[in-house]
């Protein structure tokens, strides 16, 4: 799915995201040629339809599930891949 995303939405032209899991969370990562850099992290409730969002805040270097004023928020909707998006706007 990701994989997809990344060719997809955004072509395979040296930005990609990738995932790494701890327990129940999703973390996603944005890499535009300098590195992988924290963009959002997801929580499994039991449907793959229904993820919970934290945006991953530089400021305080931490994921804030609560943080809804950011640009592409209405992108998130509960998915993997609105998630992606969502941080597209938000770290375009």
């Amino acid at each position: 799915m990701i994989d997809r995303f990344n060719q997809d939405e955004l072509g395979g032209g040296g930005i990609a995201y990738s995932a790494r899991f701890r327990g129940r969370h999703l973390y996603l990562d944005r890499d535009d040629g300098v590195g992988p850099e924290p963009i959002c992290r997801l929580t499994y409730t039991g449907d793959a339809k229904k993820w919970e969002f934290a945006i991953y805040k530089y400021s305080t270097g931490q994921y804030d599930p609560d943080e809804f004023w950011f640009p592409g928020e209405e992108l998130v909707d509960g998915t993997i891949e609105g998630a992606m998006r969502a941080g597209m706007e938000a770290y375009g």
